[in-house]
């Protein structure tokens, strides 16, 4: 009889390990990077996988790239090899990209991450569009050298309103990496004029070229940049970048979180700034450089000394702990019911929460993922259904 009961045991546990072995990968978020905006123009490399190098994105015609001629990175929308398989001790050479290391910290702290290609779109609530930002909870930006158009602004500023998380990084004045008359600090300013609001983070980028390596950190321990779940922060290393102002008058909620070497805490001498729009949340920075894992495109002199790797600085903490802020949505999305009439049922929830699945079930102690009929509505994803006679119960799962 023990032992019968044992195998029965030993049954049960191969079995739940069989399933579980079989269970798809669950993200807790999904990080969209930018690539539309000539971030690998020059000897920059802002992108966290590219398997070819072929774009020319050096000149002012060639927009945000041109495949087949040229030499800079031509990232993929997945990087390669598939995230699903990295580790504790995935290396960040698994990936080829100046912002690997940053990138392969995400998939390893749970978190998806994808590109948006040269020829991709910005956009916000676009049904026709796989990559439109309702599918993603942060949208990454490093050093974007093109102008955002009208529309691609008010789905960066919606995005947020609505509850993403914008991580958005520019570098020194002059900083013209495809010639085209716009370097970061212009790109970003100009973002700030948009058709949502005027200037919704209350940020101005100054233009300056700085390099500090400054210890004047937030040392509160509820600033979720310095005293994040990366490690406290001691430092931030600038190499050649431009300080930002602050105005809270325009957003009250936003604070400085390293601000520049000898001086005091100021309005106008911030480094690293966060801060809450609508529902959702923004990081920025003015250096390019703290992002630098030292390798990526063969062609670029990139940098690991004072970069995200390098351990003599706290760049990796600060940028790690204010991905993974922005990652946290502040509360979990409401589901909505309501009757049409006497025979249909319709669900309402938040569009930006992509990592939700609405599940059904008729017992609370199985249920079913609703694949299809779910369909848009402005700002919310909408279900409608049936009523049947039987009970029915509805949650969305992360």
């Amino acid at each position: 009889m023990f032992l019968h009961s044992l195998m029965q045991r030993r049954q049960g546990v191969l079995i739940l390990l069989i399933v579980l072995f079989f269970l798809p990968r669950v993200w807790a978020a999904s990080f969209l990077f930018d690539a539309t905006k000539a971030e690998m123009a020059g000897n920059a490399d802002w992108v966290i996988d590219a398997d070819v190098h072929n774009l020319k994105v050096s000149a002012a015609s060639d927009g945000s790239g041109t495949p087949g001629s040229g030499n800079e990175s031509n990232p993929q929308r997945f990087p390669t090899p598939d995230q699903m398989n990295v580790t504790a001790s995935t290396a960040e050479t698994y990936w080829d990209g100046a912002l690997s290391a940053w990138a392969i910290d995400l998939v390893k702290n749970g978190h998806h991450v994808e590109t948006l290609p040269y020829n991709g779109h910005i956009t916000w609530n676009d049904g026709s569009n796989a990559q439109d930002l309702t599918n993603y909870n942060v949208f990454v930006t490093v050093e974007p050298n093109i102008l955002f158009t009208a529309t691609e602004k008010a789905a960066l500023i919606n995005f947020v309103k609505n509850g993403g998380g914008l991580f958005i990084v520019s570098d020194h004045g002059g900083s013209d990496r495809n010639n085209d008359g716009a370097d970061s600090v212009r790109v970003l300013n100009d973002l700030m004029t948009n058709s949502v609001q005027n200037n919704p983070f209350g940020v101005h980028y100054n233009g300056d070229n700085i390099s500090p390596d400054t210890f004047n950190v937030d040392t509160n321990s509820t600033d979720p940049v310095t005293r994040g779940p990366a490690g406290t922060v001691a430092d931030f290393y600038y190499n050649n970048g431009s300080s930002i102002a602050i105005n809270t008058n325009q957003n009250p909620s936003t604070t400085i979180a390293i601000w520049n070497v000898g001086t005091t805490r100021a309005t106008n001498n911030a480094i690293v700034v966060y801060g809450t729009f609508g529902a959702g949340k923004f990081v920025t920075t003015g250096d390019s450089s703290p992002f630098d894992d030292g390798t990526g495109d063969p062609g670029d002199a990139l940098y690991y000394a004072q970069g995200y790797a390098d351990p003599s600085t706290s760049n990796g903490k600060v940028i790690l702990n204010a991905s993974l802020w922005l990652a946290q949505t502040s509360s979990p999305p409401v589901l909505k019911m309501s009757a049409l009439n006497n025979n249909l049922l319709q669900l309402t929830w938040p569009l930006v929460a992509g990592n939700y699945s609405l599940q059904t079930s008729t017992n609370l102690s199985s249920w079913n993922t609703i694949s299809n009929g779910i369909q848009t509505a402005g700002t919310n994803s909408v279900f409608t259904r049936n009523f049947s006679g039987q009970k029915q119960f509805f949650r969305l799962k992360q």
